[in-house]
């Protein structure tokens, strides 16, 4: 039973709308080095925001960043049902959402190393973002991720693939 079993939706939602009013411009700016990295993923390759969050909370995070614009669409905790994405379930509609059917075509970058096994386990490629546990502060490691980076800028240096050709790269073709 518990409480979502209630017609309780205003009251989830207020409380959503409550723990995410934060003052996302303050703790957020711009980041133009992440803009052009994902503005160079080929652009044959579809990109949502996968969040536990709420769908607003998102969008504000990502305006601030300045990186809106480069996303095919944010998939929520709503979208999800409530599932966190400790939860496997929460992958399956997550790809329901994003009109994919095989799980090996899905990357997922991520800081927590639960969400990265829970991803794993659905057949996901996962990234942890992130040597550091954001909460504990101790070194984080986890076998079901395929990479560990630091930042999320490092992108690039795990994944080479999914990028456009740079002129570095193309000049080595030619040589």
């Amino acid at each position: 039973e518990g409480y979502l079993s209630r017609d309780c939706s205003k009251s989830i939602d207020g409380f959503l709308e409550t723990v995410h009013d934060l003052p996302i411009h303050a703790l957020l700016s711009p980041d133009e080095q992440l803009r052009d990295m994902i503005s160079k993923i080929h652009p044959s390759i579809r990109k949502f925001v996968f969040t536990a969050s709420v769908r607003h909370h998102a969008e504000r995070c990502l305006d601030a960043l300045g990186i809106s614009d480069l996303f095919d669409g944010i998939i929520d905790v709503k979208d999800c049902q409530f599932e966190t994405k400790h939860s496997e379930s929460s992958f399956h509609i997550a790809m329901g959402k994003a009109g994919v059917d095989n799980p090996e075509s899905c990357i997922f970058v991520d800081d927590s190393v639960t969400n990265i096994s829970a991803g794993r386990r659905v057949g996901w490629r996962c990234i942890l973002v992130g040597k550091v546990g954001r909460d504990c502060g101790k070194k984080v490691t986890t076998e079901h991720a395929e990479h560990e980076i630091d930042t999320i800028h490092h992108l690039p240096h795990v994944l080479p693939e999914i990028f456009l050709p740079t002129e570095k790269s193309d000049q080595k073709e030619k040589d």
